[in-house]
This record gives C-alpha cells, sequence and structure tokens, in this order.
C-alpha cells in the first residue's frame, strides 16, 4: 500500500510545527553541501534550501509517490532522489531529517552512521516522533492482536525503535558527536473528536499495517480502532498531546 500524499497532508500544519525548534538548533552558513533523509513531498526541503544560502541541498525518499509531489518543488541548488535512508553515501555538511527515521530499526546502529555522513565541522539534525506510548499508537497493536487480524498479520506488530532523550545524547557522545543537544517536547493540536485521532494515524503509523492486511479487512479495522479510541476519548474537540524527540551534534574538525 503506498504512502497516501493528500491524507499525510490533511495535518500538514501539526507535522510541520517542529521544523522550527529543529532548525533553531542548526548552524547556518552559506554554501553547504546538505541532505534531507526521508523528504516527503518536499516542502521542508524547501523551506531548508530556502534558509541556507548558496547551499546545494538534496531531499530523498523511499515513496515515489510522495517524491511525484516533492519533483515540483525542484530548482537551482534543490533537488530531489529516490533513495532509502538505509543507502545513503557520501559526505555532508549537514544531515538533516524530519519525522522519518522513526521508520528505521536499530537506532544504536543507525545514529552513530548518520554522524558519519557529515564532514567534519558539520552537523546532524533530526526531529523524529516518541508518542509510541500514547493510546493512539498502542490501541493500533491491541486491535492488531485481535481476530480476525491477528491471523491476517500472521501475529504481527511494530515495535518501535525509538529510544530515551538520555540513550540518544550518550550514543552521539560514544560516536564522537560535539555541541550534543537532545530535547523531547509536546506538541499539543486541539483535534475535532476521536475520529479525527484515527485519521491523523491512518496516514502515518497504520500504513505498515495496511500493506500487510488484505483490502478486505482494512475497513473493518479501522472501524474497530476507532470504536476503541472513542471509548476512551469520547469528548469533542480532542486534546491530542503528541510527543516528539529532536536532536543536533556536530563533527569535531
Amino acid at each position: 500500500m503506498p504512502w497516501n500524499p493528500e491524507r499525510y497532508h490533511k495535518f500538514q500544519a501539526d507535522r510541520f510545527a517542529p521544523f522550527e525548534d529543529l532548525f533553531k538548533l542548526m548552524e547556518v552558513r552559506p554554501r553547504m553541501r546538505v541532505i534531507d533523509l526521508g523528504c516527503g513531498t518536499g516542502e521542508l526541503t524547501l523551506r531548508l534550501a530556502e534558509r541556507l544560502p548558496e547551499s546545494d541541498v538534496l531531499g530523498i525518499d523511499s515513496s515515489a509517490e510522495m517524491l511525484e509531489r516533492a519533483s515540483a518543488l525542484a530548482r537551482n541548488g534543490l533537488r530531489f532522489e529516490l533513495h532509502s535512508i538505509q543507502d545513503v553515501e557520501g559526505r555532508w555538511d549537514l544531515v538533516f531529517s524530519h519525522a522519518a527515521i522513526h521508520w528505521i530499526d536499530d537506532h544504536r546502529e543507525l545514529v552513530p552512521r548518520l554522524l558519519r555522513l557529515v564532514n567534519p565541522g558539520g552537523q546532524l539534525a533530526v526531529q523524529l516522533p516518541s508518542n509510541h506510548t500514547h493510546p493512539t499508537h498502542t490501541l493500533i497493536n491491541e486491535v492488531a492482536a485481535e481476530e480476525p487480524f491477528r491471523q491476517a498479520l500472521a501475529g504481527w506488530t511494530r515495535a518501535s525503535p525509538v529510544l530515551s532523550i538520555n540513550e540518544y545524547a550518550e550514543l552521539l557522545y560514544a560516536s564522537g558527536g560535539e555541541k550534543i543537544t537532545v530535547l523531547e517536547k509536546v506538541y499539543p493540536s486541539l483535534l475535532e473528536d476521536a475520529d479525527a485521532m484515527a485519521d491523523w494515524t491512518a496516514g502515518t503509523t497504520l500504513v505498515p499495517y495496511f500493506e500487510r492486511l488484505p483490502e478486505s479487512l482494512r475497513e473493518p479495522f479501522m472501524v474497530r480502532y476507532r470504536e476503541r479510541l472513542r471509548a476512551l476519548f469520547p469528548s469533542s474537540p480532542v486534546f491530542y498531546t503528541f510527543r516528539r524527540t529532536i536532536f543536533a551534534a556536530t563533527r569535531p574538525h
């Protein structure tokens, strides 16, 4: 099941808000070689390019559907290519990622490898969701454990690879990082009701479940998931707390 840019963009303003906090940690200088890991539809890659004068910015993503939209934003100094984060090579003055690396397992291996992509004096700057303990996420696994979904998924559920902020700080230090900042922040959203919470996760967290479920079970899964969310969040509007982890580190000269 491919990523759906329209569904993802339904809550675009809320998803993009952490960019400003991450940008405040970035060391801006001209003529940088920049890569955006998991650029999606490219709007934040464009915003990044606009704020980094005379820099060469490459956005990569593994979704052809997302990149089809991103390609319309390409210009001199800004380009987009189809690649997975795991396959990235080369050396960069800024390795940037916004809401992408939580899809990749084993962050104890991943984060040091990303820091090794950074040129001496350059920077790694990352934001990733760390909301995996919220009921919007835990209920997905609970529904997946019910029949007939459990059999269709062969018992599969996705375990979050996200580490604690202490672990990211220790990992960056052990990997040779300097000027390390790691923080976690709640970004609240006021949503119409519990169904809006389900719509939010349908564009992200639920995607790998729908990839594995037969089409005939996708809507029944959503019906059951919505029922469970409504029972927990019966009021309207719903105050939705979404936690995100932000970290940055430089490589020594």
